[in-house]
């Protein structure tokens, strides 16, 4: 089987990829990529084709895990916050962290010259 057949695909897997897919583009992603997430997505959520392959392996707990997931995290990004990216501080962490008690060498000069 060539890459990127997608024969193994149901014709839900595939509704739901066009779906993804005009959705993307909708946004303004470039037709290619849009493509790309789509079948990504779809990926995610059932675990590859479900006509045949590894993806028949994965247990239905494991696909109901993934559209949990996929769910929060389209829900997180509704609200505004990216689902993809870790928890940022609020303060950079040059900026919690103690100074250093070791002096600099200008300021090893400065104490000599007084």
């Amino acid at each position: 089987m060539p890459r990127g057949d997608k024969s193994t695909y149901t014709a839900e897997q595939k509704r739901k990829a066009e779906k993804i897919e005009k959705s993307y583009e909708k946004r303004g992603t470039p037709k290619k990529e849009a493509a790309a997430r789509a079948w990504a997505t779809v990926n995610k959520q059932s675990g590859g084709g479900e006509k045949s392959g590894s993806g028949r392996k994965v247990a239905k707990t494991a696909k109901k895990a993934a559209r949990k997931d996929s769910a929060r995290r389209a829900a997180a990004t509704r609200k505004g916050r990216s689902p993809n990216k870790g928890a940022v501080s609020k303060r950079s962490g040059s900026s919690t962290r103690r100074r250093s008690t070791t002096k600099t060498a200008a300021q090893r000069s400065r104490a000599k010259s007084k």
